[in-house]
C-alpha cells in the first residue's frame, strides 16, 4: 500500500494525556498519554481503519478541518 500522509488532530485530556482523531477518516479515534504515544497509536488505529476500507474497496474522504481551541495538528505518515 501507498504511504499516504495524513493530518492528526491532538487534544489534551484533563486528566492528562491526548486524544487523537484524523479529521479524513471520520471515526478513527485514538488516546496517548504522551504525545509520542498518542501519535504511535494513531498510527496503528490508521493502518487499521485503511485496512478495513481496502477490504471493502472504499477510499477515504478527505474533510474540511474544525479544530477545538487546545488542540493542534501533527502530520504522521502511514
Amino acid at each position: 500500500m501507498k504511504k499516504q500522509t495524513y493530518q492528526i488532530v491532538l487534544t489534551p485530556e484533563s486528566e492528562g494525556g491526548f486524544t487523537v482523531t484524523v479529521p479524513a477518516l471520520p471515526g478513527c479515534i485514538s488516546y496517548g498519554s504522551t504525545l509520542e504515544e498518542a501519535k504511535l497509536m494513531i498510527e496503528d488505529a490508521i493502518s487499521g481503519y485503511l485496512s478495513c476500507l481496502e477490504e471493502r474497496n472504499e477510499l477515504p474522504d478527505e474533510s474540511l478541518l474544525s479544530l477545538q481551541s487546545s488542540s493542534f495538528i501533527a502530520l504522521v505518515t502511514v
